[in-house]
């Protein structure tokens, strides 16, 4: 009487396809991720740079003219220089109402780096997170 033996199934699993798949996701992040990198030319006042997304909210703009005076795009004085002090308590107020407002300070191109570092200075102490930088397109 010839015995029978019952062989009992492997259960492996074959990973080599699965290596294969995570080399090649691999290269393809090691190729596309210098590219996703973004940046906005330093060349003030025009730069090759990407504009708002049309869902976003409409920025809060700083100007500050060749005199080193500053302006803000919102209220009714619009033309008027205002203070830095002022400037911090208006920005404040529109943050606490509208978190996700983009600052954005336009410069001239004659303005001294101080006077825009200093209006950077300003609305860091109002709680703006990020500022950006308005710049002419590049012809």
């Amino acid at each position: 009487m010839a015995r029978h033996s019952k062989r009992k199934p492997m259960a492996e699993i074959n990973v080599v396809p699965y290596i294969d798949v995570m080399l090649v996701l691999l290269i393809i992040f090691m190729i596309t991720a210098p590219l996703i990198q973004q940046g906005v030319d330093i060349d003030l006042p025009q730069a090759n740079a990407e504009t708002l997304p049309d869902e976003a909210d409409d920025p809060l703009v700083v100007t500050v003219d060749a005199q080193g005076q500053y302006f803000l795009d919102i209220g009714d004085n619009t033309n008027n220089p205002i203070s830095t002090e002022e400037m911090q308590i208006k920005v404040a107020a529109v943050l606490r109402n509208k978190p996700k407002t983009p600052v954005m300070i336009r410069g001239d191109k004659s303005v001294p780096y101080g006077d825009v570092v200093n209006a950077m200075t300003s609305l860091q102490g109002a709680g703006v997170p990020s500022v950006g930088l308005m710049t002419d397109p590049a012809n």
